[in-house]
């Protein structure tokens, strides 16, 4: 937890100020920043959001202060990407009647 001390430091906040934020005790805060005791994952997410970072970054997971941002995965078939490369391989008037083939194929 000793980014939990750099990033206090940073924004020039004391650790009386930072406890009366969170509702909890500056010796609380003191002992996070120490090594003496470690916070419930649920003040470690309100740090993380306090000082606009990770979880991760606070523990020591990361170098990275930035939160992540969360990552849409999608799951596609090898014919979907195939599919996917031919026809924007192909030029407009191929796309144009495959487009139109397809909207025929909806259901309304």
């Amino acid at each position: 937890m000793k980014r939990l001390k750099e990033l206090r430091q940073k924004q020039k906040i004391s650790q009386q100020k930072l406890a009366e934020h969170f509702h909890i005790s500056q010796q609380s805060i003191w002992k996070y920043e120490n090594g003496l005791a470690e916070p419930d994952i649920c003040t470690l997410i309100q740090f993380a959001d306090y000082f606009q970072t990770s979880v991760d970054y606070l523990i020591g997971h990361t170098d990275n202060p930035l939160p992540s941002t969360p990552t849409l995965s999608l799951s596609v078939s090898h014919e979907e990407l195939t599919f996917h490369q031919l026809f924007h391989a192909a030029p407009k008037e191929v796309q144009d009647p495959i487009i139109a083939l397809l909207k025929a194929y909806q259901h309304p």
